[in-house]
């Protein structure tokens, strides 16, 4: 392989002298400058329904926090939406009562003063709870 010019040999050593190996090494190699239209294009397929952006890294020689930090300066650019995550899915609750199973009892509320704990369901009376509240903190 012949050298057009100076600017393509790297030579490690001093410059004066002579070399007995010359490597070429071919192919990338550093950083790899993309375009904004490729790193446009590579974001738009990691967005498309069940890619997943490993897979897409690994195929154009990325990683996948460089497509993360793309999508992110486009979100910013305003040149994709908003990232909105999904509305979760939930499966129906089905509650089934045995036969003979009382039912649940009514929900308890308690309510602690000092060392003085009551105990009662939240059917009780807004004004009935106060007078109960006020009668055991004078009596302390």
């Amino acid at each position: 392989m012949e050298l057009d010019s100076k600017k393509d040999v790297h030579l490690d050593g001093p410059s004066a002298g002579s070399v007995s190996r010359l490597e070429v090494l071919e192919g990338p190699s550093g950083r790899r400058v993309r375009s904004e239209a490729e790193r446009a294009r590579i974001v738009a397929e990691s967005l498309l329904p069940g890619a997943q952006v490993s897979e897409v890294a690994r195929k154009h020689g990325a990683t996948r926090w460089q497509i993360y930090d793309w999508r992110r300066r486009f979100r910013q650019r305003g040149m994709l939406p908003p990232c909105e995550a999904s509305p979760p899915t939930f499966a129906p609750l089905v509650v089934e009562r045995a036969l003979g199973e009382l039912p649940a009892p009514a929900i308890k509320l308690e309510i602690a003063i000092g060392d003085v704990v009551l105990r009662t369901d939240t059917s009780i009376d807004g004004e009935q709870l106060s007078r109960v509240i006020r009668a055991v903190r004078a009596s302390r």
